[in-house]
């Protein structure tokens, strides 16, 4: 479970046995799980569900900062999963 970041006291990471999906982040407070918010990251973030219940403001700041930061994150999962 590479951790990529934390923002606003979320956990922004990998889930591991998932290399065969496009690129996609996990977002949550407290302990990762398969189940947390997961967010792709196409053209422009899309959420595909928000199992962790992050909030709508929190969850528009972390997208708008998966956008900024979508370099380092291919750059990330490249390292791991290749």
């Amino acid at each position: 479970m590479p951790q990529i970041s934390r923002l606003l006291g979320y956990l922004i990471f990998f889930w591991s046995n998932e290399n065969n999906e496009p690129i996609h982040v996990h977002v949550c407070k407290g302990k990762p799980s398969a189940d947390a918010t997961k967010i792709w990251l196409e053209d422009e973030p899309r959420l595909e569900h928000n199992k962790s219940h992050v909030p709508a403001k929190d969850l528009n700041r972390i997208m708008k900062w998966l956008a900024a930061n979508r370099n380092l994150i291919e750059k990330k999962w490249a390292e791991h999963f290749k």
